[in-house]
């Protein structure tokens, strides 16, 4: 009997599945934290992700080299644009997005580097199961670590590999799947009349900050 019990946990822990990457769920609303590694530039606000339209809208505030900023911005990938949004002034101003979009995923080559728990194991409830993967970035300009949920692949942290401003660092937090507001994904009414500058320079997400301070 004793046996056949220990025949029995020894199949079950084999045939255990090994965490595999992911990919987050499409639609996601929760807040965010940026710190980049040369200190130039320190963010904190609330962000919502698209997926399937390829779109970002982040609602921030934030240091950059010492003097403090707010912004309203809008990712538009599919477009190439990136929207900087007044609502008190009701101005509007659309820029090229350099980036492509990258989805919240962990890719298929990535390297599982450990699962750990977040909190205590202790006691069910007081802990969260983390696995955390690293991996060369898409562009292969860089690295990344990120660390997801094992129960349906919500970020927790993500670090990645820049040229300008070293690692750069994000902590989601507060996440909830799903938009409530899917409105906040288009520009408003009063960006109808925003025309992009072609002659202007593509920027991505931090590059932003840089140039408006």
């Amino acid at each position: 009997m004793k046996l056949a019990v220990v025949l029995a946990c020894f199949v079950v822990f084999c045939l255990a599945e090994k965490p595999l990457p992911c990919t987050s769920p499409p639609l996601l609303t929760g807040g965010l934290t940026v710190t980049t590694q040369n200190e130039k530039v320190g963010i904190f606000g609330k962000y919502l992700y698209d997926a399937v339209g390829q779109r970002v809208r982040l609602f921030e505030m934030g240091n950059f080299k010492g003097q403090t900023f707010t912004a309203d911005v809008l990712l538009h990938f599919t477009e190439a644009a990136m929207y900087e949004i007044d609502d008190a002034k009701q101005t509007c101003k659309k820029s090229p997005l350099k980036a492509d979009f990258q989805p919240l995923k962990i890719p298929q080559d990535a390297f599982r580097i450990s699962q750990t728990v977040v909190g205590s194991s202790s006691v069910p409830g007081q802990g969260l199961l983390m696995n955390n993967w690293s991996g060369k970035l898409p562009d292969k300009s860089g690295d990344f670590v990120s660390s997801v949920t094992e129960l349906g692949c919500i970020p927790a942290r993500t670090s990645y590999q820049t040229k300008e401003f070293g690692w750069v660092l994000t902590d989601f937090y507060d996440n909830v799947i799903g938009i409530t507001n899917p409105n906040l994904l288009e520009p408003p009414e009063f960006c109808a009349g925003a025309v992009m500058d072609a002659e202007a320079e593509p920027r991505n997400y931090l590059t932003f900050y840089a140039k408006e301070n």
